[in-house]
């Protein structure tokens, strides 16, 4: 099944093979990965991830569902959005999403989270969604505020980043808190 979720100004479409051309425009950005394991990317690093999503996306069962981020008044690829089944048995998924900085500040990042919430409740019949983010990453964290997550706590020297060991926190919402 091919899924197409649309707000008031932005379509997640599902990822195709030149979408790495966008997708290394952010990606290859030192501040962009700054919080991450990964990047700044090469074109050819680029390229593989949107590689590995196609084929993903061919799994059976399918766990990942990643969507280009196109503004729907220019048309542009802008970041992307992703959706991971993590426990089917529990109902348990985890969002994430990543833009170009160009429109950080200006709300798609929480119009992205906030599509990817109510895809995983109403199309998986999730029970809980979660996400993780770096605590110094402000913006990240206060999208995820944003769209009605809860601040569960702080998982210590989770993810080995370029700088060394981070620390990750962890915000959730369940089915009956999301309206």
């Amino acid at each position: 099944m091919n899924y197409n979720l649309r707000s008031e100004r932005v379509i997640l479409r599902e990822m195709e093979e030149n979408d790495w051309i966008d997708v290394h425009k952010y990606a290859s950005q030192e501040k962009v990965c700054q919080y991450q394991p990964w990047g700044p990317n090469s074109e050819q690093e680029s390229n593989d991830f949107v590689k590995q999503v196609l084929k993903d996306a061919g799994k059976d069962p399918r766990i990942r569902f990643v969507f280009a981020v196109i503004v729907k008044e220019s048309g542009k690829m802008v970041g992307a959005g992703e959706i991971n089944i993590r426990d089917f048995s529990n109902r348990v998924g985890e969002i994430a999403y990543i833009m170009n900085p160009q429109y950080w500040g200006k709300g798609f990042a929480t119009e992205v989270a906030k599509l990817l919430i109510a895809h995983g409740f109403s199309d998986f019949h999730l029970h809980r969604i979660f996400a993780t983010c770096d605590p110094r990453n402000i913006g990240s964290l206060k999208v995820l505020e944003k769209v009605g997550m809860i601040k569960e706590g702080r998982l210590r020297e989770d993810l080995l980043i370029k700088d060394g060991w981070r620390d990750s926190l962890l915000y959730s919402i369940l089915e009956q808190e999301w309206v």
